[in-house]
C-alpha cells in the first residue's frame, strides 16, 4: 500500500495556526505559564535520541528511542551520565519511560511508525533483578504510540500518536501476563489542536502529535506533550481516563527540535528534553500548581495525597496487574535486529494515502476556518 509521511502533511497544511482551540488549552485570565528554564545540556552522544524521561529529587532517568537492549541512563543535575541500568532483552522501538512507586522502570516499547506490529510491549526493569517482557495487543489493529501514563495503581495507559489530533487511550483489559500477549482495551480519546508554538521537526503538524506522557508524583496531574507543547490535566482522584476528558492547561515548550521526553519532579516542576546532542534539559517550576481546582502538591501530612502504584496493579479495578516470569526471556524477543527500525528514521508515522488525504483536508479546513474568523 502506498504511504505518505507526516512531512508531506506539514507541507500541505502550511504554517502553524493559532491557539484558537478551547479543547486544547484551558484559559487562565491574567496568568501566563512560566517559560521553561534550561538547567544543563545533554552533550553525551549516547543520549542523542532521548525519548522518555523520569525525574526524582537529584537525578533524571533517560531512555533512548529504539535500541537493541533495555537501557535506562542515570543522569545527574549537570547532565552527566553517572550510571546505566541495563538488561540484554532486545526491544523493538522504545518510546517512553515511567517509574512506579516500588522503583520499577516501565519502558514503553510501543513505537510503530509503519503500523505493522502484531504486538507492542512493556518492559518492567527492576534494577538488580533484570527486566520482564509483557506483550500487548490492540483490539482494533496496529497503532503508533509514544506516550505512557501510569495511574496510582500502576496500571499502564498508552496514548497513540495521531496526525488528526484525536488520539486513542488504551489500557490492559486483563492482568498483565509475561510474555503474553495481554489484550488492550480502548478506554477513551484525547484531542489537541494546532498551536502557534515554534519547534518540532514538521511544522504545524507537530503540534498535534503526542510524543510523551507523565504522571505527577502525587498522582493528581497528568501530562501529555506534543513536539511543541505540554498539556496538564487535573486528576484529583487519580483516574487517568476521567482526567483526559477535562480541559487541560497548555504550557508551551518552544524551540525543541524534536521534543519527546517529559516528566514531573517531586516538587511539581515539569521537566522536558528533546532528541539530539547538545539540547538542554528544561524545567517549568511549579507546573502542577497551574492546574485549576487542584490543591497544592500533597506531602506527608496530606491525607489525600498519593503516589503512583507499585507496578503490580494487584488492587487495580481495571485488572492490569502482573503474572508470569520474573526474569528476561531471551528466547522471546520483541523483534530481531535485521528487521528493527525500518520505520522512517525521524520517527514520523507513515499512513495510507487515503487517511493522509483525510488528515490534510481536516487540518487545512481548520486553517481556513481560523483565518476566516480573523478577517
Amino acid at each position: 500500500m502506498v504511504a505518505i509521511s507526516v512531512i508531506a502533511l506539514s507541507a500541505a497544511v502550511g504554517p502553524a495556526v493559532t491557539d484558537a482551540a478551547p479543547v486544547a488549552q484551558a484559559r487562565h485570565p491574567g496568568r501566563t505559564p512560566p517559560v521553561p528554564e534550561p538547567v544543563c545540556r545533554l552533550d553525551d552522544p549516547t543520549l542523542a535520541e532521548a525519548s522518555g524521561l523520569v525525574a526524582d529529587d537529584d537525578r533524571w532517568y533517560v531512555v533512548n528511542d529504539g535500541g537493541t537492549e533495555v537501557r535506562v541512563h542515570v543522569v545527574d543535575r549537570n547532565c552527566a551520565v553517572s550510571d546505566v541500568l541495563t538488561d540484554p532483552t532486545d526491544p523493538y522501538d522504545v518510546e517512553d519511560l515511567g517509574r512506579a512507586a516500588d522503583g520499577t522502570f516501565w519502558l514503553a516499547d510501543v513505537g510503530d511508525n509503519r503500523g505493522q506490529r502484531n504486538t507492542v510491549a512493556l518492559h518492567a526493569l527492576r534494577p538488580g533483578h533484570g527486566s520482564t517482557l509483557y506483550r500487548l495487543s490492540y483490539p482494533d489493529g496496529a497503532r503508533d504510540a509514544e506516550a505512557l501514563i501510569l495511574d496510582r495503581d500502576g496500571t499502564p495507559h498508552i496514548v497513540t500518536k495521531s496526525m488528526t489530533g484525536m488520539s486513542a487511550v488504551y489500557r490492559p483489559a486483563a492482568r498483565l501476563r509475561s510474555p503474553g500477549p495481554t489484550p488492550l482495551e480502548k478506554v477513551g480519546t484525547v484531542s489537541v489542536s494546532p498551536t502557534a508554538t515554534q519547534g518540532g521537526p514538521v511544522g504545524a503538524a507537530g503540534s498535534v502529535l503526542i510524543t510523551g506522557g507523565a504522571t505527577s508524583h502525587d498522582g493528581r496531574v497528568i501530562a501529555l506533550r506534543t513536539y511543541t507543547d505540554a498539556y496538564l490535566y487535573p486528576a484529583p482522584d487519580g483516574d487517568v481516563v476521567a482526567a483526559l476528558e477535562r480541559d487541560p492547561v497548555r504550557v508551551p515548550l518552544p524551540g525543541e527540535p524534536q521534543g519527546e521526553a517529559i516528566a514531573f519532579a517531586p516538587d511539581g516542576a515539569l521537566v522536558s528534553v528533546s532528541e539530539g546532542v547538545g539540547n538542554p534539559v528544561r524545567v517549568v517550576p511549579g507546573a502542577t500548581g497551574l492546574v485549576g481546582g487542584r490543591p497544592g502538591v500533597g506531602g506527608p501530612g496530606d491525607e489525600t495525597s498519593s503516589t503512583p502504584g507499585n507496578g503490580t496493579g494487584a488492587d487495580s479495578q481495571h485488572g492490569a496487574g502482573l503474572s508470569g516470569s520474573t526474569g528476561a526471556d531471551q528466547q522471546d524477543r520483541e523483534a530481531t535486529a535485521d528487521t528493527r527500525r525500518q520505520d522512517d528514521s525521524a520517527g514520523f508515522p507513515l499512513i495510507p494515502v487515503g487517511a493522509g488525504l483525510a488528515a490534510v483536508a481536516l487540518m487545512a479546513a481548520s486553517v481556513v476556518a481560523v483565518r476566516r474568523r480573523r478577517r
